[in-house]
């Protein structure tokens, strides 16, 4: 699974995105305070069906302290959700 991240016209939007298997992923920077998303400190991943209309679910651990340890869970986690 290679993340890309999301372009937008907000600067500090820290946000990359994934598909494989049939499911997305969404690793997001979040921080109490500052531009971007508000929440605990780290980087929180998510994930939902590809192909149905459903909210996103954290992946377990959020927030990972760094960008690779919550890619690392999004991995994990998909080759659950496609055994």
């Amino acid at each position: 699974m290679q993340f890309s991240r999301i372009i937008s016209p907000l600067k500090d939007l820290e946000v990359w995105s994934a598909s494989s298997g049939g499911f997305s992923f969404v690793i997001s920077h979040e921080a109490p305070t500052g531009p971007g998303f508000h929440g605990s400190s780290g980087y929180i991943a998510s994930w939902r069906p590809l192909y149905e209309n459903k909210c996103a679910i954290k992946v377990g651990g959020s927030p990972f302290n760094t960008f690779a340890d919550a890619e690392n869970a999004c991995e994990a986690f998909l080759m659950h959700l496609t055994r």
